[in-house]
């Protein structure tokens, strides 16, 4: 049986092979962009479950949703969602401290010279307190409070992002999807028929006897990458040597108390630990080196440090850390964990697939064919994202003072990709951060990670001391109240989400 090898008089067939957020995330983008005599279809199963351990985002996430005419309080609604304005990072330095890295500024600059050399050269001189005191979204978060902010305040409107049930976020996008020509085929990849002259990929063989043909696919299979990784040969930079974590245990649990704004990673022995908080539940996780600890011991670690009871058994999920050698070869693209898997510390999973489908779209070619400097250039651009992400989710494993624990002595040692180094050391000489082309991770969020780390630069730009002392005291003092009077304000996380899921109208519009 041929299920869609119709010829089309004109228009690219697209082919999305798996589910999940990514998938779907996938088949809407390109429903909502590509031209309409372009066809989309997905093939998954309902035998295949998703992985799932992707529930908190990044504001970034708000551009997808957007872009598909997603209304925000329908949205939170369906996905149990809450917000998130940033992630608490408990006890990656040492056992009993911790510290936020939170979206948006933390402190204000002035002229040319940004806020970080002012206040490392005001923390040498025992005039700063901590960055919270500078951070609009450290200080709502820490008090339970959300708000979006107001244009024309000191920092104008808040950054957020969203916790959700990935399983109902790949809901709305398929209802989206389904709505918007994507045709969903219910079946399992048995095989993947390759094009002997080109080497192409020509179709999908399903289990049930459908072939399922197109002119360009997109891999969504997860780990095993069947399209991208197993036909095509694509090889996997593996990064365990960087990042030695290589399970996770995921369990769910039920919620109770105050609904927190923010993402929680404590650090465990060998390893740490995510709590997410959602609507209906709280998503724990416990990501662990096994060379360090059992799997019987990390889960153990897991279920003695949840908020309430389980909601089913704790799910062990292997992983490698690494990325596909080239994520786009000839007409195949990999996205989510058929690309490549990075921790989710920092919440990169389905920022690093949106950030390639949205690449991919502004160069999509006609037919499906690219010409193969078009690719290489992709390729290049998406290494260059996920290695810098990559070395900041190193930063913090290896600045750490967790001593006499051998997996975190372990870390403090391990080689920085070149890089990272470059970076720790201009950073210890000017408290000065750069950021490259369009690394995801902005000179803020390196600035709050490494002094959450206590990384501590021994010197400063000496553009930072033209400032009178008196007059830096000053800023810092006005910054901190000005932030203060921001945040009295807010109201409770809690509150404002209900009222955000209230306020809008049920529905999606087609923009």
């Amino acid at each position: 049986m041929d299920a869609h090898s119709a010829p089309q008089a004109q228009g690219t067939r697209y082919v999305v092979a798996g589910g999940g957020a990514a998938g779907w995330m996938a088949a809407a983008l390109l429903a909502r962009f590509l031209p309409p005599e372009d066809s989309v279809t997905l093939v998954e199963s309902e035998e295949i479950g998703i992985v799932g351990v992707g529930e908190a985002t990044i504001p970034q996430i708000r551009l997808i949703n957007s872009a598909l005419g997603i209304p925000e309080g329908p949205f939170l609604a369906a996905v149990k969602g809450t917000y998130k304005l940033g992630i608490q990072f408990d006890g990656w330095l040492r056992e009993g401290e911790d510290y936020i890295h939170a979206f948006g500024s933390v402190g204000r600059g002035a002229g040319v010279v940004p806020f970080h050399p002012y206040w490392v050269r005001a923390h040498k001189g025992g005039l700063a307190k901590g960055l919270a005191a500078y951070s609009r979204n450290e200080r709502a978060a820490r008090a339970l409070r959300m708000d979006r902010g107001r244009p024309g305040t000191p920092d104008g409107e808040i950054p957020y992002a969203y916790h959700f049930d990935a399983g109902l976020y790949a809901q709305v996008l398929r209802n989206f999807a389904e709505q918007h020509r994507v045709t969903r085929v219910e079946g399992k990849i048995a095989d993947v028929e390759l094009d002997g002259e080109s080497g192409n990929i020509a179709a999908l063989l399903l289990d049930r006897g459908e072939r399922v043909e197109g002119d360009f696919f997109i891999d969504c299979t997860g780990f095993r990458s069947l399209l991208l990784g197993g036909a095509l040969g694509a090889g996997f930079v593996e990064w365990t040597k960087y990042l030695p974590c290589d399970r996770a245990v995921a369990v769910a649990c039920a919620t109770g108390g105050d609904l927190t704004p923010y993402t929680k990673a404590t650090a465990r022995k060998a390893g740490w630990q995510w709590r997410i908080p959602l609507q209906h539940r709280i998503g724990n996780g416990h990501v662990f080196c096994s060379a360090h600890m059992s799997e019987d011991e990390a889960t153990e670690t897991l279920l003695r440090n949840l908020d309430s009871e389980p909601d089913g058994s704790p799910r062990m999920i292997p992983f490698t850390t690494g990325m596909r050698r080239e994520h786009w070869v000839k007409n195949c693209l990999a996205l989510g964990l058929a690309s490549g898997f990075l921790e989710p510390m920092e919440s990169t999973s389905i920022y690093l697939t949106q950030s390639s489908i949205t690449r991919f779209l502004a160069v999509a070619p006609k037919g499906g064919r690219a010409d193969p400097a078009v690719i290489e250039w992709f390729n290049r651009k998406v290494a260059f994202e996920w290695e810098r992400s990559r070395d900041f989710l190193i930063l913090h494993y290896t600045a750490n003072a967790r001593e006499g624990e051998p997996f975190w002595d372990m870390m403090r040692h391990i080689e920085k990709p070149a890089n990272l180094a470059e970076k720790f050391a201009v950073w210890n000489s000017s408290a000065t951060i750069h950021r490259e082309q369009e690394e995801l991770f902005t000179e803020v969020a390196w600035f709050q990670v490494f002094v959450g780390q206590g990384v501590i630069p021994q010197s400063y730009t000496a553009l930072a001391d033209a400032m009178p002392q008196d007059q830096l005291a000053a800023m810092l003092g006005r910054i901190e109240g000005e932030i203060t009077e921001e945040v009295r304000p807010m109201r409770s996380h809690a509150e404002f989400l209900r009222q955000a899921m209230s306020a809008q109208p049920m529905g999606m519009t087609r923009q």
